[in-house]
């Protein structure tokens, strides 16, 4: 994969907290840089590597400052779901799990081999904390939406409203989860997420984060642009740049608490490859 900047692996989430909530993720300094050497350890998926330099700082900052679920939580009731919808290409998806201490970092070196659990796509029965397997796209969002219902009914979902942290959620954040689905802008070409999206503006599922990651990649578009196809749909919606981590933090916690939210994440539209090919596949 090609190179980033190097430091040590950040440490480990700390155990949960006795009532068995999911605590928030600790905020570090230095974890980003450990994820470059990570992805030079995934071989044998060069083909999607724009793909996974495309997500590559959206998941960090998910996984390092926003969702409530650690190596010690993956099972917790009440955890945060991410479900990655754009599951080809998953290289910086396994990199940040590994960073963060869900898998051993010997996984990357074996990717798709005979024994391996890591896959050209994501098995959510064979890595810790994946909670979907996916690849085949348009998929991903309606899978968030029939999460957060089975949540909502189960009373574990997000409310606004109640006592808890100020941090990554605003009041009520330590009483349940939210959902969040990371979409590719070309994956918005199937027709299963424009259901989803009028489904989820409809009935104000407010615990829903779509992040569409956008670089140019989708053949059909939306007139006004991709945020203008969920604002129609009652969705709160920003639009930031994709590398910049305290944007992404700052939107990916810019919930109203009463209509689902969406942050397209601005990318590149093409990226240089290991072999100094320039390719737009994201």
């Amino acid at each position: 994969m090609s190179a980033f900047i190097a430091s040590p692996v950040a440490a480990p989430h700390p155990p949960p907290a006795p009532t068995g909530s999911a605590p928030l993720p600790p905020q570090t300094a230095t974890g980003y840089a450990a994820l470059p050497p990570l992805l030079r350890r995934i071989t044998g998926d060069e083909k999607h590597e724009p793909s996974a330099n495309s997500t590559l700082d959206v998941l960090w900052v998910l996984y390092d400052r926003i969702l409530r679920i650690s190596p010690q939580t993956v099972d917790a009731a009440n955890r945060d779901r991410f479900l990655l919808s754009k599951g080809h290409g998953p290289a910086a998806y396994y990199a940040v799990l590994a960073a963060k201490g869900f898998i051993p970092d010997a996984w990357l070196d074996d990717l798709a081999g005979p024994d391996s659990p890591l896959g050209h796509h994501p098995d959510r029965l064979l890595v810790p904390g994946v909670e979907i397997g996916s690849g085949s796209l348009g998929h991903g969002l309606g899978l968030g939406v029939g999460m957060l219902l089975g949540l909502r009914a189960q009373g574990l979902a997000y409310r606004a409203g109640g006592a808890g942290e100020t941090r990554a959620g605003g009041a009520g954040r330590a009483g349940g989860a939210r959902v969040y689905v990371l979409v590719g802008d070309a994956e918005l070409d199937e027709g299963s997420n424009h259901e989803a999206i009028a489904y989820a503006g409809s009935r104000q599922l407010a615990e829903l984060t779509a992040i569409v990651v956008d670089n140019d990649s989708a053949t059909h578009g939306w007139p006004g642009g991709l945020a203008s196809r969920f604002s129609v749909n009652g969705w709160t919606t920003t639009t930031v740049d994709g590398r910049d981590h305290e944007a992404l933090t700052a939107t990916l916690t810019g919930h109203d608490g009463v209509r689902p939210h969406l942050v397209v994440a601005r990318t590149p539209a093409k990226y240089t490859t290991s072999d100094g090919k320039e390719d737009g596949h994201a």
